[in-house]
């Protein structure tokens, strides 16, 4: 992150802050038997966030949001969206991996955080839309979907439709990348659903740009 700038400089600071008392957060469970906190990871301010689930293996093993294979996906379909990776704001709406031992003790399978657990991260991924000040956020799947939009949203129903917040940025929720990876029958129109509807949050994060 370039903060060359005075502007730059007054929101590292409050960035690191946050992202250091979010480190040592016990507000729930979840840091007990994780690695490492994942906190988001891009530029601030940024006027794209995307935000998935909560990190997984490889995630809670480097410290870093989107770099597991689930990552590598929406890398691709980035590109093919024609929206720059490093432009991005990534995060999670939870920020420590939660998984169940495999039978072999060693694998670590992917757990769905609780409501209580995705609530009492709530406070960190609301501070990032402060910080990062993002015109579109963009939900990966329905765990995030649901985390800023209500558990009665459904992401099978309501995808790609934008959401306005208060405070005016946009909402659009989508697929996880994971959900592309589990699919075995018609995975490249599965992607190619998802690919599109990251073109539209795209699209109105640009119109918000030239609206503003």
């Amino acid at each position: 992150m370039d903060i060359g700038t005075r502007a730059d400089r007054d929101r590292a600071a409050p960035f690191d802050d946050i992202r250091a008392r979010a480190g040592a957060c016990t507000d729930c469970d979840l840091w007990k038997p994780a690695t490492a906190t994942v906190f988001g990871e891009g530029p601030v301010p940024a006027s794209l966030m995307l935000m998935g689930e909560q990190p997984g293996d490889h995630e809670d093993r480097e410290g870093r949001p989107f770099v597991g294979p689930a990552g590598k996906l929406l890398d691709e379909a980035l590109t093919d969206a024609s929206i720059d990776r490093s432009a991005v704001y990534l995060t999670n709406a939870v920020k420590h991996f939660k998984f169940v031992k495999g039978r072999n003790g060693k694998t670590r399978i992917h757990k769905t955080p609780t409501r209580t657990e995705v609530a009492a991260c709530r406070q960190w991924w609301e501070l990032e839309l402060e910080i990062v000040q993002p015109s579109v956020l963009g939900l990966l799947g329905a765990t995030a979907a649901q985390a800023v939009l209500g558990p009665e949203f459904r992401v099978s129903r309501q995808r790609a439709q934008p959401c306005e917040l208060p405070g005016g940025v946009v909402a659009i929720a989508t697929i996880h990348p994971s959900a592309v990876l589990r699919t075995r029958e018609g995975r490249a129109d599965v992607y190619a659903g998802f690919v599109e509807d990251l073109v539209t949050i795209a699209s109105h994060a640009r119109g918000k740009r030239r609206g503003s």
